[in-house]
């Protein structure tokens, strides 16, 4: 649960997407099977740590989707708003900061794609995570970060306080 007058974002690159079939226009990737044992350990690793979202803004690409129906799976708690944004699809750092602002509930989980979602996770907190992986952002990468703020509107960068940083990138 997020404290009264903080915000809390979960910051998800989708799970690792299949490229077998190269007739598939990019944004209709589906989840390969790597992918799926990893939004599942996301999912499981969520609701352990209680970071349910609340609310959802995902990237209207299949593998987001995908991403999402996975970790959602293994949430049982929240059945958060979801809304699926065809604008979070290889998004700037700039189009999701102004998606984020829209945001209305306190815990809210964001679903895109690099190289936008690295770059808005490394401009959000006043301090990156040590991970040396951090800054590549791969597959399955997640920071859940917290803002003292009241409304997703007032939200800047360089204020989040890093809560925690995983990579599920699912492999055995």
């Amino acid at each position: 649960m997020t404290p009264l007058g903080y915000r809390r974002l979960i910051l998800t690159r989708h799970a690792k997407s299949a490229w077998d079939n190269p007739s598939l226009d990019d944004h209709d990737r589906p989840l390969n099977a790597r992918g799926r044992r990893s939004a599942l350990a996301l999912g499981d690793w969520l609701a352990s740590r209680d970071y349910e979202p609340e609310e959802v803004l995902c990237s209207s690409a299949r593998r987001t989707k995908e991403t999402w129906e996975m970790v959602a799976s293994a949430i049982l708690e929240v059945r958060p708003l979801i809304r699926y944004e065809p604008g979070l699809y290889h998004a700037s750092a700039d189009k999701m900061l102004t998606i984020l602002r829209s945001a209305s509930h306190q815990t809210v989980m964001m679903l895109g794609h690099n190289p936008g979602i690295s770059e808005f996770a490394a401009m959000l907190p006043s301090r990156a995570p040590l991970d040396p992986e951090f800054r590549r952002y791969a597959t399955g990468a997640t920071l859940v970060i917290d803002f003292q703020i009241e409304n997703w509107s007032e939200v800047a960068l360089g204020q989040g306080s890093v809560m925690d940083f995983l990579r599920f990138d699912g492999r055995d």
